[in-house]
């Protein structure tokens, strides 16, 4: 699927390959050994190491004793490689990192690397994200999700996949029943005239927490009632509470797509879950007639217990479907709707079982695309103090929190611009520095870690956040602009901060494949963070203004490419680069 992008990788790949078959007599192709190069444990040990476990299997010796068999037979290699050397069961190579540098960085700098062809015969994917609930408020939560899915969209389509992004909100269920309850028989202010839909959230909250504290009173029958009368309607799409419905889903409709747009996030579809819900009870009871389902005290579900996965539930006591039920439905609809041959829900961890249970009912119903579907779980974003509940009203709500960045950011670094900078400029640059600082933080943790979101921890220009990488970037583009273009001339690479530079600068498509394929752009984040400290530490050590003329030249395209490198992958996490900061 992927290509043998890395042109340095590959041409050694290909110069050692046949030594391997002659040596060990045994077939192993330059895409084998491709695959197999992998990091040194130090600068020291090499630039890149190959392990002989595999090969010493097949030849039945010990790696060690391979890896000395290999190079010893070695005669030739590209002239980017300065020498090799046995470590244990490895065999390291060391770079001549001149004559990298004079092929690499041309290719950075005219754009050139960016635009080559990294996989071939990608399966038409289509990758579901931010399934935000209608009548609750978007909070930072929710951002983890969505942060993880743009990312990842962005990364596929870079590398050439075929991606289809889509949303599946939830505008339907006992939390829209509870808001519409309240509205109607308890509120008695005045609706307001803007921010609708973070104010329709605070009145969800509002509610669960009057019918929790009602609980075990004589109300509460009477509550209970009022809801079941209210879910009817929206299910026959008739009655006050309908109109209500539609009325309030569309502020919160109003809410997400102002928050999109804020994230820059387009989806090219958005399935709804009141779309699907009438359509999912019909194929049910379509597979329950064919004798696949079966009925229990009223209710329709399927026996899993063979599988280890308990009973399924599909259809309640009173004909209502549930999740599994949509998600089975909409699973049909993908397929056939967009021809997709990869189908990925971005969905938090707690609903691992719920996957297991919807993919497992769908490959019984003979569905020959069920194990194309991929459930892709991430931990939980917490606070300081804990867990977030919409329900319980402890969250930290989306506008209110980029409004409190962005001022903060005003504040603490764009007030000293006040006099040479326009207010728009400084709105737009406080704007991007904390979408930066947001996106950043909601994808540096790997997905299976939790986030504990810290405010004042993300904003930091000298940590591991979005802020630091933008600030390296815009001081290096401060300087190459102040310096003007470089003279023409090869790149001098001499003290060991320019070959660390370089050697983290060819790594990074290496760093793209891989943040792609295993589905982390936390590699990638980490990778951003780790130029951004290389070339901190080049700058502290290599002058480039006061530095002779061919060594300057040189210096200022190393420092190019770099910022180059950075905003390039920072628009791979949806993150935009301010030109100044």
């Amino acid at each position: 699927m992927f290509t043998h992008h890395d042109y340095f990788r590959r041409e050694l790949a290909i110069a050692i390959a046949p030594v391997i078959e002659k040596s060990f007599s045994c077939a192993f192709p330059f895409e084998k050994v491709y695959e197999l190069f992998g990091a040194t444990p130090s600068k020291e040990a090499g630039d890149l190491a190959f392990p002989l476990f595999m090969i010493a299997k097949e030849a039945k010796t010990n790696p060690a004793q391979a890896a000395k068999t290999l190079h010893d037979a070695i005669q030739v290699l590209p002239d980017f490689v300065s020498s090799k050397k046995v470590m244990g069961p490895y065999l390291n190579f060391f770079f001549d990192f001149n004559k990298i540098s004079n092929v690499l960085i041309p290719k950075i700098l005219t754009g050139d690397i960016f635009k080559q062809k990294l996989t071939e015969n990608t399966p038409r994917t289509m990758i579901e994200y931010s399934q935000p609930n209608t009548h609750k408020e978007m909070h930072v939560g929710h951002m983890r999700n969505l942060c993880l899915g743009d990312a990842l969209i962005r990364l596929h389509r870079y590398c050439g996949f075929d991606i289809v992004a889509s949303t599946f909100p939830g505008d339907v269920g006992t939390h829209v029943a509870k808001c519409l309850w309240y509205l109607k028989y308890h509120f008695k202010g005045e609706i307001p005239d803007v921010k609708r839909g973070a104010w329709l959230g605070s009145m969800y909250s509002t509610a669960h927490n009057k019918l929790e504290a009602e609980r075990g009173t004589p109300t509460e029958a009477d509550n209970r009632e009022k809801l079941t009368m209210i879910l009817k309607q929206l299910e026959q799409k008739s009655g006050e509470f309908y109109d209500l419905w539609v009325e309030t889903r569309q502020w919160s409709i109003d809410l997400m797509k102002e928050v999109y747009d804020w994230a820059g996030v387009k989806f090219d579809v958005w399935y709804w879950e009141s779309e699907v819900d009438s359509d999912s009870v019909k194929l049910v009871k379509e597979y329950f007639n064919k004798g696949l389902f079966v009925e229990d005290q009223g209710a329709i579900g399927v026996n899993l217990e063979d599988h280890k996965l308990g009973f399924c539930l599909l259809l309640k006591t009173d004909g209502n479907g549930l999740y599994a039920t949509k998600d089975i439905e909409l699973a049909r609809r993908k397929f056939q709707d967009y021809h997709i041959e990869k189908n990925i829900y971005v969905v938090d961890k707690r609903q691992e079982h719920h996957f297991k249970q919807v993919f497992k009912v769908l490959e019984l119903m003979g569905f020959e695309n069920a194990k194309k579907c991929f459930h892709l779980q991430y931990d939980f974003v917490e606070l300081p103090d804990g867990a977030m509940s919409s329900r319980k009203g402890n969250i930290i709500p989306l506008q209110s929190l980029i409004d409190k960045m962005v001022q903060t950011i005003k504040d603490q670094y764009l007030a000293r611009y006040k006099n040479d900078w326009s207010s728009d400029e400084i709105e737009k640059t406080a704007q991007i520095v904390a979408k930066g600082a947001i996106k950043y933080g909601m994808t540096r943790i790997d997905p299976s870690k939790k986030i504990v979101f810290d405010m004042d921890e993300w904003l930091k220009l000298d940590g591991e956040s979005g802020p630091y990488i933008q600030y390296a970037y815009a001081r290096i583009n401060s300087m190459v602009n102040k310096l003007g273009t470089p003279e023409e001339g090869p790149l001098l690479i001499e003290t060991p901060q320019e070959k660390e530079l370089v050697s983290q600068l060819m790594n990074y498509h290496h760093v793209v494949q891989q943040a792609t394929e295993h589905y982390r752009p936390s590699l990638l984040t980490n990778y951003l963070y780790d130029l951004g400290r290389a070339y901190n530490s080049f700058y502290a050590e290599c002058p480039v203004g006061s530095a002779p003329p061919p060594l300057k030249s040189s210096r200022l395209k190393l420092s190019k490419a770099t910022a180059v490198t950075i905003k390039h992958g920072l628009s791979l996490l949806g993150i935009e680069a301010p030109e100044r900061m």
